[in-house]
């Protein structure tokens, strides 16, 4: 059996960080956040409305997945790709996913031209992200396994061989563990298990 191997491993900042450009009387201030779901974001985008509900525009770009295959850039009424893309390039620049960067602007007056606003969100997510810890992940998922109390060694050990994390258990008669694999890993573990008598896997 020949098993595909994915890539599961990507960058992303440990926790939130931020950096702030200032031109014109204009300031901008980014916020990095660690995120995994676009529902996250969503959270965010609205909690920092209200945070800073005077501000003028709420800019942002995500990108997600080890492939990094979901991503958006949003302008929030600057001028169409002045904004949202140069957080999205800084991002890329970065090779980070499963982040988010808002960067908030207060308007100071004075009109910056498109070069101008470019440059600010670029300058302020770079900051952000250079203040930020980088750290490597792999992306997991997870196995709901099922089991009698006899095949617990059995389990137990292949948990260990994999270094697998331990989310839930339950040991009874019939036992239940949901176990956090790698998501390259996953088809073989759980051809592992499968292959154990007594065993099945959700």
């Amino acid at each position: 059996m020949c098993f595909k191997i994915m890539e599961d491993t990507y960058r992303t900042v440990e926790s939130p960080s931020e950096g702030i450009y200032k031109e014109k009387g204009s300031k901008f201030i980014a916020l990095a956040y660690p995120v995994y779901t676009e529902e996250e974001v969503k959270e965010i985008l609205s909690d920092l409305r209200k945070q800073y509900y005077d501000a003028r525009h709420h800019c942002y770009a995500y990108s997600l997945g080890a492939d990094k295959s979901r991503y958006r850039a949003n302008d929030d009424g600057e001028p169409n790709h002045s904004a949202g893309d140069p957080i999205l390039g800084q991002i890329r620049s970065f090779d980070l996913s499963n982040v988010l960067v808002v960067v908030i602007r207060y308007f100071g007056g004075t009109k910056l031209g498109v070069s101008g606003l470019i440059n600010a969100y670029k300058t302020s997510t770079a900051e952000a992200l250079t203040n930020a810890t980088i750290v490597e992940k792999h992306e997991t998922t997870l196995l709901q396994v099922h089991f009698a109390y006899p095949q617990m060694n059995d389990v137990m050990g292949l948990v260990k061989e994999y270094e697998l994390g331990v989310k839930d258990q339950q040991f009874e008669l019939d036992c239940r563990m949901t176990l956090e694999v790698r998501r390259k890993l996953e088809e073989e573990v759980r051809g592992r298990l499968e292959g154990m008598e007594g065993v099945t896997v959700e």
